[in-house]
């Protein structure tokens, strides 16, 4: 092996399935506006102010607010909407890694970069931080589905699905035509 010399992984149409079903989530739920006194509130809870704010999973720096509480189960939508009760601090490492799980199962899990992967010091203070946040206000959770309607709902979903399906033929087509381009080239 190459020292520090990585070829990048070769990309996949397929691949992008669980980033769309994100998109299809994330473009129907509300997204509402925290007050400035909102958002002071939350920091406060979290052990923070304004002028220090840290991400909330391990104390580095922030660069956006992490849904607390996943949008996204089983490829399907939670309910849960983007909101302050619903959103902390997080540094991109965290919110990557934790992804569409329980913040505090994620936290304590052996997964790459969690808090305890990491061994960030003071995880029991973190983690009644963030306790304490899930006790502040309640997270509103929609039936997304029983709102809109099974109709609309279904052609929403149906959408989706001609999506995934229209990538997986572009893979086979893909495949054929890299596979002729390695034979000649």
């Amino acid at each position: 092996m190459k020292p520090r010399f990585k070829m990048p992984t070769p990309m996949k149409i397929t691949g992008r399935t669980s980033t769309l079903t994100h998109a299809f989530i994330t473009s129907i739920i509300p997204h509402i506006e925290p007050t400035e006194d909102q958002i002071i509130e939350s920091l406060e809870i979290l052990g923070m102010s304004l002028s220090d704010i840290r991400c909330a999973y391990c104390w580095d720096k922030p660069t956006e607010w992490d849904h607390l509480l996943p949008l996204v189960e089983n490829k399907f939508p939670t309910g849960y909407i983007s909101e302050i009760h619903n959103l902390v601090p997080a540094c991109g490492k965290c919110n990557q890694s934790k992804g569409n799980k329980y913040w505090k199962k994620w936290i304590l899990s052996d997964a790459p970069l969690s808090p305890k992967s990491k061994k960030v010091s003071g995880i029991e203070g973190i983690i009644s931080r963030l306790d304490k946040y899930e006790e502040w206000g309640s997270v509103t959770r929609i039936n997304l589905e029983e709102l809109v309607g099974q109709e609309l709902w279904n052609n929403h979903w149906n959408n989706r699905e001609k999506l995934f399906e229209l990538m997986a033929e572009s893979q086979i087509l893909a495949d054929k035509i890299k596979q002729i381009i390695s034979k000649n080239h």
